[in-house]
């Protein structure tokens, strides 16, 4: 057996470390099935996104520890992270794992509040008296 890959995954304020290995496709986070631990169906499409596009959704077993943030953004997190665990465990996968968008990191995160407002844009309710 060859040794297992791992990988970091971020989206927002969430973390996911990844550990990746040749098996049978079960993928566990925190040590739940990851249809438990993400209930939406969305969710567990993002997480399983890269094994698709790649067609081996079979072939690897996937173990994430999923930190910070929320659900999405951990599932997120989750699919850069399986990216990138793929992209070090073979170079050939690239072209269909770019093309399913995987390796990018999503920069989008909260805008700081400024102070003055009262959220990042918003401002206080003008009142002309």
């Amino acid at each position: 057996m060859e040794k297992q890959k791992n990988a970091i995954g971020r989206r927002k304020e969430a973390v996911t470390r990844i550990w990746l290995s040749r098996g049978t496709g079960k993928i566990t986070v925190n040590d739940k099935d990851y249809k438990e631990y993400f209930s939406l169906v969305y969710l567990q499409n993002q997480v399983e996104l890269p094994l698709k596009s790649i067609q081996s959704l079979d072939k690897f077993d996937v173990k994430i520890n999923a930190a910070g943030g929320g659900m999405k953004g951990q599932a997120e997190a989750a699919k850069l992270g399986i990216g990138r665990a793929l992209l070090e465990l073979s170079a050939e996968y690239r072209p269909a794992l770019k093309a399913a968008g995987v390796l990018k990191r999503d920069p989008r995160s909260v805008e700081r509040k400024k102070f003055g407002h009262k959220k990042a844009r918003r401002s206080y309710q003008f009142s002309k008296r």
